[in-house]
C-alpha cells in the first residue's frame, strides 16, 4: 500500500478523492476486464483479477494516479457455450467506458487510462477511446495493443526461463502464472488439463467460438506456469505500462 493512503477509488471515502485530487493526483487508471471460462483450474473472473492488479500496482509505480474499479463483464461472446461466462455488447461495453471517462473527467482527473485485460476488449476500447477523447477535457490513453500484450505475457515466461511461447494465450501457461501470483489458492492445481497447442486462428476463435477449438477452455499448457512466472509477467507488463503512460503524458 501507497504512503498516501489508499489508491483504490472504490474503497475510499469521497474527500479523500477530493483531497487526492487538490493535491496533484493527475490519472485515473480503468482496467476493461470480463467474466468469462478459463478452463477447469482459473475463476471466472481471471481477466478481471489481472485487471485490478495491474491498475494498483501502475498507479502506485505513477505516484500520482488512482485505480478505479475494474469494469466488467465484457465481450466474452465467443466462451459463452461454458457455463458462467457474462458477455455484453460491444456497443455497452463502449457505452460503460464513456460513462467512466466522463464520470472521471468531471472530478478533474487529467489522464484516463484504458487498459483490456481480455482480448475481446481491446477492439471496442480502441474504437471508442478517441471519440471520448474528443466529448472531455481529459486525455484518454487507451493501451489497447493486443499483440503487444500477449507478447509481454511470452516475454515474461521467457524471462523467468520458461521455454514456451504462444501466439493466442488462454487459461494456459501465462494466464496460470499470473493468477498464482496475485492469489495461489484460486488456482485449483489438481483440476489442470492443457489444451490445443500450436497456430490457432483468433478469427476462427471469435467467430466459431472456443468451444470449436478446445474442449475444456484451455488453450496451451497451464503445466508450464510458476508464482516466478507470474511475478516477472505482471512486473515487465507494469513497466512497459508506466513507461507508455509517462510517455503519453509528457506528449500533451
Amino acid at each position: 500500500m501507497s504512503s498516501r493512503g489508499s489508491i483504490l477509488i472504490e474503497k475510499m471515502v469521497w474527500p479523500e478523492v477530493e483531497s487526492a485530487l487538490e493535491n496533484g493526483t493527475r490519472t485515473a487508471i480503468v482496467s476493461v476486464g470480463s467474466i468469462e471460462q478459463h478452463g477447469p483450474h482459473l475463476p471466472l473472473n481471471m481477466d478481471t483479477l489481472d485487471g485490478d492488479e495491474l491498475s494498483r500496482r501502475i498507479a502506485e509505480r505513477l505516484g500520482d494516479a488512482l485505480a478505479a474499479p475494474t469494469i466488467r463483464p465484457g465481450c466474452s461472446g465467443h466462451h459463452m457455450e461454458f457455463p458462467g461466462t457474462i458477455t455484453i455488447p460491444p456497443e455497452t461495453l463502449m457505452d460503460v467506458i464513456r460513462g467512466y471517462c466522463r464520470s472521471l473527467d468531471e472530478h478533474g482527473f487529467e489522464h484516463i487510462v484504458l487498459i483490456p485485460t481480455h482480448g475481446g476488449n481491446f477492439g471496442p476500447v480502441k474504437t471508442v477511446a478517441p471519440d471520448v477523447a474528443r466529448e472531455i477535457e481529459a486525455t484518454v490513453i487507451p493501451l489497447a495493443d493486443l499483440d503487444e500484450h500477449m507478447q509481454l505475457l511470452n516475454d515474461g515466461l521467457s524471462e523467468a526461463g520458461i521455454d514456451y511461447d504462444q501466439d493466442v494465450i488462454h487459461a494456459g501457461a501465462a494466464e496460470t502464472a499470473m493468477v498464482l501470483a496475485i492469489n495461489e489458492d484460486l488456482v485449483r492445481l489438481q483440476d489442470i488439463e492443457p489444451g490445443p497447442e500450436g497456430e490457432i486462428s483468433t478469427t476462427c476463435l471469435l467467430s466459431e467460438g472456443f468451444k470449436t477449438i478446445t474442449e475444456n477452455g484451455v488453450l496451451g499448457d497451464p503445466n508450464e506456469a510458476t508464482v516466478e512466472a507470474g511475478e516477472t509477467i505482471i512486473r515487465n507488463v507494469v513497466a512497459t505500462y508506466v513507461n507508455h503512460i509517462e510517455n503519453e503524458r509528457d506528449s500533451v
